[in-house]
């Protein structure tokens, strides 16, 4: 007997439909990111700060699960690898405005 599929089988491939509006697909230019969470999300906001007096906005604001998260985690880190076999290291700035930081957040 042939037991029925249900969502939690694995399926080799599952094909989604995305639809990309055209001011989504514009994009954001962000330069900082704060992160925060609780214990059931992650708020990511991305933010601009721009040269002058040191106030930025936040542009976009993402919440997702932990468990989204750490799947775009793993997303980043997998697509930064092949950007790097690519074009080579990428290496991080050092100097004014890269450290004293609070933890979540960062410059892009």
């Amino acid at each position: 007997m042939v037991a029925p599929k249900n969502e939690f089988d694995e399926n080799p491939q599952q094909q989604i439909n995305i639809e990309l509006s055209e001011s989504a697909a514009e994009g954001i230019y962000s330069n900082l990111v704060l992160v925060s969470h609780s214990p059931s999300e992650f708020v990511i906001d991305f933010a601009r700060l721009l040269p002058g007096p040191p106030k930025g906005k936040v542009h976009s604001r993402i919440i997702m699960t932990p468990m989204h998260a750490k799947s775009l985690i793993a997303t980043l880190q997998e697509n930064l690898a092949r950007y790097e076999r690519t074009f080579g290291t990428i290496v991080p700035p050092a100097g004014p405005g890269q450290g004293g930081r609070p933890a979540g957040e960062f410059d892009l």
